[in-house]
């Protein structure tokens, strides 16, 4: 295979009920264009980087997606499509602030952010304000749903959901738990899943006492005490979580007991084979404020991807430590695609160089640039304001083409877990609640419109120099 279309590694994890990141993204794509341009005001690396592909603004393929459901309802009628999401959010969370006016900005179609309390049924029709809601995007998953249902008795969205006007459907919500990689990872059962998919997944197993298999295929009579004994080369996982929240990783979390003890405590957790943090990690210059001095600093990096049934619709770039998310204290990081006929592992080399050679002083205007700009766009999350790296991370067009391909195996290995659910083979997998299950069934997926997200620990070539051969 050619190099520039070759990747390496694995996903960590998939969301298929409401994954975000595509408007900050855009976000982080204009931010870095401008800086990257402040860069090249002080030396030109000669290198052809692509800012604005359209798969580096993901929300554009949201939207679009939104108006084609709203459309395939009520044809060239106007209608409110609903960005509904938790109510302490709403001031705080400017991607879906910046989501709703995207969709003000299209042609009969009317945009708004709410509250799920905010909706409210008319003549038994689910509305907002009195005006008929056409389709919702709703930015929690189910379990929330039914927890603010318990609060505040949102019977209209739970009509919005009998009538699939939800997006995504609810009925992805029992495959959407991390316990089901133990499925694509057991080679007794998984010949009906791609190759690729296979191959990508790490292995995955639920984590209580009891036998099972592990990555090498070998006997394991006790999972507990084998994650005690293998701690270093593993991961513990909440079944159902996000942000980041309760992930412990083996070398990282030292005290295996008090790791372990957790985990059964609270229950429905999975242990994970640990990807290698060199594989994953990348080597970005920033400020050593303290003794003015521009440095290079290796970070954590993730690669999300969002797409549908038959489109990509793009990529999110993340940044930090372990882990990555921005709820944890993460950020985002600029992506290019690199037009140069120069390998991705040539052309970081090139730009972190070109950047270390810097005048301090500029390098920090660079940075002052870039905090304004974020300002600007009121660039925040729940923690505050986002961290952003530096330069951008590169990926060629080739590696684009075969990522593609990778998400059209997810998309089809996804309604392969439906059909498995529905006809009962992973009850003894999926622990939801009885009530979160009926909302589930009253709004089937079956390949419907959806955004789905593969968060992708990969190199696509500027990790460190021992990747392992055979890696996938």
């Amino acid at each position: 295979m050619d190099q520039s279309e070759q990747f390496w590694g694995y996903h960590s994890e998939w969301n298929l009920g409401s994954p975000g990141g595509w408007d900050y993204q855009r976000i982080t794509q204009e931010i870095g264009k401008s800086v990257w341009d402040k860069l090249l005001t002080y030396e030109n690396p000669e290198i052809d980087l692509d800012f604005i592909d359209p798969l580096l603004s993901p929300v554009s393929g949201l939207v679009n997606l939104l108006v084609e459901a709203h459309r395939a309802r009520n044809g060239d009628e106007p209608g409110l499509i609903a960005v509904v999401a938790e109510e302490e959010t709403l001031e705080d969370v400017v991607e879906n602030q910046n989501f709703a006016k995207a969709l003000n900005r299209v042609d009969n179609i009317t945009g708004a952010l709410m509250a799920p309390q905010s909706l409210e049924l008319k003549n038994n029709i689910v509305c907002f304000q009195g005006r008929p809601v056409s389709v919702i995007f709703m930015d929690f998953n189910s379990d929330v749903l039914l927890s603010l249902h318990r609060k505040h008795d949102l019977t209209p969205v739970l009509q919005a959901v009998r009538e699939s006007r939800v997006i995504n459907p609810r009925g992805t919500e029992p495959i959407n738990v991390k316990s089901l990689f133990e499925v694509i990872t057991d080679p007794d059962i998984n010949s009906c899943f791609h190759k690729e998919t296979i191959e990508r997944t790490p292995w995955t197993r639920r984590f209580f006492q009891r036998q099972t298999t592990g990555p090498k295929g070998e006997p394991i009579s006790n999972l507990v005490e084998w994650t005690r004994e293998n701690w270093e080369h593993l991961v513990l996982k909440p079944e159902r979580g996000y942000s980041g929240i309760g992930v412990r990783v083996g070398g990282i979390h030292d005290n295996v007991d008090d790791e372990i003890a957790l985990a059964i405590k609270k229950g429905s957790y999975i242990v994970q084979k640990k990807v290698p943090l060199f594989l994953w990690a990348e080597d970005i210059p920033e400020l050593d404020t303290t003794n003015q001095r521009v440095v290079l600093n290796t970070f954590q990096t993730d690669f999300r991807c969002l797409f549908g049934a038959d489109n990509m619709f793009g990529f999110v770039g993340r940044y930090g430590q372990v882990p990555t998310n921005v709820g944890s204290g993460g950020g985002f990081q600029p992506i290019a695609v690199l037009r140069s006929d120069i390998s991705v592992a040539e052309a970081t080399d090139r730009i972190n160089k070109m950047i270390l050679n810097m005048d301090y002083n500029h390098v920090a205007k660079v940075v002052e640039l870039q905090e304004g700009l974020a300002l600007d766009n009121h660039f925040t999350y729940l923690l505050g304001p986002v961290k952003m790296a530096l330069r951008p991370r590169l990926i060629t067009p080739g590696q684009i083409d075969r990522l593609e391909n990778y998400c059209r195996g997810i998309w089809a290995d996804c309604l392969t877990l439906e059909k498995m659910w529905i006809n009962g083979e992973l009850d003894h997998m999926i622990e939801i609640e009885p009530e979160e299950l009926e909302i589930a069934r009253s709004q089937p997926w079956n390949g419907s419109s959806a955004i789905f997200a593969s968060d992708g620990i990969f190199s696509f070539g500027a990790h460190e120099k021992s990747v392992v051969d055979g890696i996938a």
